[in-house]
């Protein structure tokens, strides 16, 4: 419970810039080249695009800061399996999604953010934060840098 504290405030605010990225980005494709107006599957790709780019980010903060001490190496190998549990964590987002917009019929810009940026990023952190624990960066995988 000691380690676990800090390490789960660092890795919420890795993932609240990560979350500011993605937002950010989501919202400006989604209100720009990827309206629905101009392209049927636009939210749906720019959740994807944003999320890819956020991913990123949420790596190297993982990487060399919330996890630092249990990081190893090749760093290539734990990258590979980081984008596995960040895609399932996208894949989560973006099932919100088209939920809300193609079952639901919830088409708004609010109610797109409501979906994925709510809904879909408190499943999939929770998702993302046990793999990551338990797999990616888990202390006994880890490797002197």
């Amino acid at each position: 419970m000691r380690t676990l504290l800090p390490q789960l405030a660092r890795f919420g605010t890795v993932g609240l810039v990560g979350l500011v990225i993605d937002v950010a980005l989501f919202n400006l494709l989604r209100v720009t080249v990827l309206a629905p107006e101009l392209i049927a599957e636009g939210p749906v790709i720019a959740k994807v695009i944003s999320t890819s780019v956020a991913i990123a980010v949420n790596w190297l903060g993982s990487r060399y800061w919330t996890f630092r001490l249990e990081r190893r190496r090749p760093a290539a190998r734990e990258a590979v399996e980081f984008a596995v549990v960040s895609i399932g964590g996208l894949l989560i987002a973006v099932a919100c999604l088209v939920v809300s917009r193609y079952v639901l019929g919830f088409t708004s810009l609010l109610a797109d953010n409501i979906a994925t940026n709510v809904v879909g990023l408190a499943l999939g952190s929770t998702f993302r934060f046990v793999l990551y624990r338990a797999w990616v960066f888990h202390p006994r995988r880890a490797q002197p840098s």
